[in-house]
């Protein structure tokens, strides 16, 4: 049984991208790269594809944070500060729970990613849910990024 980890989204399973690893043994987050080469455009918000969605328990949720070195050597962040990927964004109809990452260029110039730079870590986290949280009644998730908040 599978509990948690990382495939490829069928679009990027033979475009010579690695799946998320953790750097050392004590290393909290596996490290998420970039499946294409992108641009950032001054003071905007740029979507970078991982070319990689998540699974995971029902209640767990994958944490995006930003590299720190990334973002100190390039004054980028990621828009939301954090991102928050939930168990039933895998494999969702609208975009097969591909993990993107919504990056802001705080600087006046261009900033190049290349593809395979290590961008983001997910680290995996358990959640504790409210008293009487069985009585509320829930949607299925129909889409993908935002799909949500509709």
């Amino acid at each position: 049984m599978q509990l948690r980890g990382f495939k490829f989204i069928s679009n990027y399973e033979n475009k010579d991208i690695l799946l998320p690893t953790r750097k050392t043994q004590y290393s909290a987050g596996y490290d998420i790269a970039a499946a294409e080469d992108i641009i950032l455009a001054p003071t905007t918000v740029t979507l970078i594809p991982t070319g990689i969605k998540a699974y995971m328990q029902p209640d767990e949720y994958l944490g995006i944070h930003i590299r720190s070195g990334l973002s100190i050597k390039n004054r980028i962040s990621l828009v939301n500060g954090q991102g928050i990927i939930d168990a039933d964004y895998y494999n969702n109809a609208d975009n097969e729970g591909h993990i993107l990452i919504a990056i802001y260029n705080h600087n006046l110039q261009n900033i190049n990613i290349s593809k395979g730079t290590r961008i983001a870590q997910g680290i995996f986290y358990k959640y504790l849910l409210a008293d009487m949280d069985e009585n509320n009644s829930f949607a299925v998730r129909k889409g993908g990024l935002g799909s949500t908040g509709k």
